[in-house]
């Protein structure tokens, strides 16, 4: 297996970063781009749960930090002030820079010697699905899952151009997730496939017992039927 800590500069600086860890098991059949949102890590219980489920069906896992540890500062003291901010907008809500970063580790994967021949797809959530959209319209993205995916944050004028087969997953309880995922499918009309994956008396955090458990395998099983094996090598 391939472990590799990668570290994106923002500025060509040593202090200023984003940060993630590389997994590709013997044999892969692609390589998934975590794009977690609204405050989520790559250390998030959550997300470990997911590669971890992922690496075990032989695809890879780029986990990492859409924001750098100084934008997650500036977040939580504007979170104590934003309502008396006009017009304020916390970087985990700014989807332009998330799309950004998920750019940014998406041409890092499109330029590893070793690993760049292998098929790509992305596992988002919250604000990181609409990261993912607006990425999948302009990279060859081979699949992507979100789980309760704010893809409401994502512009009208890039639905036309995604043509990735696109799996949405939310919890029973999440109304208005569900509800913002059936009008996005709706405007998905060139997706190859799409569909809504909703686990019974799950919420948003899927703490409930099992739920986690239940995500990870449709998740696995979504990304292991939309990689083709044939297209993959490494080098």
């Amino acid at each position: 297996m391939i472990k590799e800590v990668v570290r994106f500069s923002l500025d060509n600086s040593d202090s200023n970063f984003v940060e993630g860890n590389l997994f590709i098991p013997d044999n892969p059949i692609g390589v998934i781009v975590f794009a977690h949102g609204s405050g989520s890590s790559k250390s998030s219980q959550r997300n470990q749960l997911v590669s971890k489920k992922l690496n075990e069906n032989n695809i890879g896992s780029l986990l990492f930090d859409l924001l750098s540890e100084e934008e997650q500062e500036s977040d939580r003291r504007l979170e104590n002030i934003i309502t008396q901010i006009s017009g304020a907008t916390l970087n985990k809500f700014n989807i332009s820079l998330l799309t950004e970063r998920l750019s940014m580790a998406t041409e890092w994967i499109m330029s590893h010697e070793q690993i760049r021949k292998l098929q790509l797809g992305y596992f988002a959530s919250s604000t990181g699905g609409a990261a993912a959209l607006i990425a999948a319209s302009k990279y060859q993205v081979r699949s992507i899952v979100i789980r309760s995916g704010r893809t409401d944050l994502v512009d009208n004028r890039f639905f036309p151009e995604i043509v990735t087969p696109c799996l949405f997953i939310a919890g029973s309880n999440e109304k208005t997730v569900i509800k913002i995922n059936k009008q996005t499918m709706k405007k998905l009309k060139n997706a190859k496939e799409k569909k809504l994956s909703i686990i019974q008396n799950a919420s948003h955090l899927f703490d409930e017992e099992g739920s986690m458990e239940k995500l990870t395998d449709i998740a696995s099983q979504w990304l292991k039927e939309h990689f083709s094996p044939l297209a993959n090598s490494v080098s």
